[in-house]
Order: C-alpha cells, then structure tokens, then sequence
C-alpha cells in the first residue's frame, strides 16, 4: 500500500539516497531544495516511520568470490501455517539465501542463492535444504549472466514517471 503522506521532496530525498547513500545532508539539501536542517529533520522523519529501513554497501559478488546465482523453486507437501513459519525460519538463517519469496503458481517459495561454484551449491542443497521438514520438491535454475541488477526502487512523485 503506497504511503500517501510522502511529498514530493520525500520522494526526492528518497531517490536521492538510494542513488547515494553516503550523500552529505548539505548536498542533499541542495538537490531537493531545502535547507540543511529541515532535510535532516525529513530523513529522521523517514528513518524512524520506517520508510528508510537502513543503509548498505553493495558488494560485487563475483569480487569476494560468489559468481553463481541460482534460482531455487520450492514446493512443500502441506502449505500450513507452522509448516510455512518453519521453513521460513530455516532459511532465514542461511547467509547463502539472498532473497526469499512465498509464492503463488506452481511453487511455494522461491529463492535467490549464490554459491562459489557448483560443489558449494550442491552442499547448500543436501546439507540444509532437503533436510528442511516438509519440502517437497526443488528445482534449480543456474543464472548465466545478469542482466540487470537495481537496488533503487522507481521512485517518482505521484502522477509522473521517468
């Protein structure tokens, strides 16, 4: 549900801070078109309501020795609540699980899970997710090349696009 109290100058300070977290405040302030301190005061504002859920370093993955990416399909036998909460739980302390979505379709969950190399992936898979209870079924598909890669949400005021 979009949050209809963010003006048009939270949206700039958003875009702005997603293009460049590390931007100084007086810079920012400039681009959106405040003073110092009412900007600061809005990225607080944005911080404490949630909007702003913390800051990252993005890290090149093939760099620190994580080129495979493989997209993991999930099926489980019983989609119950304490089966869900279960494997949610499991994977959630799994660092190779970068990303983890419950699903409608054909599969329950899907996955997003980067590896050294084949050997690395095939551990993660018989070590940790078929001993998961309930899983049904897996199915693996190997990245060959990304494509396109954002962590910057569209950001735009109401009523306007790109």
């Amino acid at each position: 549900m979009p949050n209809k109290s963010l003006d048009a100058i939270d949206r700039k300070i958003l875009e702005n801070l997603q293009n460049d977290a590390r931007m100084r405040n007086v810079e920012l302030a400039e681009k959106v078109g405040l003073s110092p301190s009412p900007c600061l005061r809005r990225v607080g504002n944005l911080e404490e309501t949630g909007v702003i859920r913390g800051y990252a370093t993005l890290v090149d993955a093939e760099a620190v020795g994580l080129p495979v990416s493989v997209f993991v399909s999930v099926t489980l036998e019983k989609q119950i609540e304490k089966a869900l909460e279960k494997f949610e739980k499991e994977i959630r302390a799994r660092p190779e699980v970068m990303e983890c979505y419950l699903m409608t379709g054909d599969f329950d969950y899907l996955l997003r899970v980067v590896t050294s190399d084949l050997s690395a992936y095939e551990r993660f898979l018989i070590e940790h997710l078929t001993r998961i209870p309930g899983v049904a079924s897996i199915k693996s598909s190997f990245a060959l090349k990304q494509v396109t890669y954002r962590t910057a949400l569209p950001i735009s005021p109401p009523g306007k696009s790109k």
